[in-house]
């Protein structure tokens, strides 16, 4: 492998490892910062449809280049199309809108999304590109981290609101005694 390949390789599995991350912790985390604007309200999905849009449109960036030669133009509106299905797709999840999901909800939505997601990068590796493929789900584990941290904080409040019910008796406090 000569420089310039070896550069091109390296700049591939960089490009693969940015976009994971971008899709996976950098646009929920823009989402998470500004949780109650409008903005969200009018561009949001029902998760019905905002994860399979993310799905498909995740799978035509990733693979398309790997079936046929794609234009630098129709790449560039391909990763613009992916950022914005990424957007629709961390709203359910995070921000206050009418579509926003239950805590199962968000649950399940976000651990059906990773391997999902990963499907693409499978593709990758078994074309050939193991280092970009790899790299790809690397940068995509926040999406999992995610979904271990929303089901974690679920549980804690379950747990939560059901000693908050019992009588106080129960959780060993006399209401006798202040």
């Amino acid at each position: 492998m000569d420089h310039s390949t070896h550069g091109t390789h390296l700049s591939a599995v960089a490009m693969m490892a940015v976009s994971g991350l971008m899709l996976a912790a950098v646009v929920p985390g823009v989402v998470r910062l500004t949780r109650r604007a409008p903005l969200w309200q009018r561009v949001s999905l029902p998760p019905g449809l905002a994860l399979p849009l993310l799905v498909l449109v995740h799978a035509w960036v990733v693979l398309a280049g790997l079936v046929l030669p794609v234009p630098t133009g129709v790449t560039a509106a391909s990763e613009l199309a992916l950022l914005l299905a990424a957007f629709v797709f961390w709203v359910p999840v995070i921000a206050r809108t009418r579509h926003r999901l239950s805590d199962p909800g968000r649950c399940l939505y976000l651990f059906l999304a990773a391997p999902l997601l990963d499907i693409p990068a499978l593709g990758v590796i078994a074309s050939g590109h193991q280092a970009e493929g790899l790299a790809m789900i690397v940068g995509m584990l926040p999406l999992a981290i995610a979904a271990a941290v929303v089901t974690w904080s679920w549980i804690q409040r379950e747990e939560r609101q059901a000693v908050d019910a019992l009588p106080l008796a129960v959780r060993g406090g006399d209401p006798g005694v202040r």
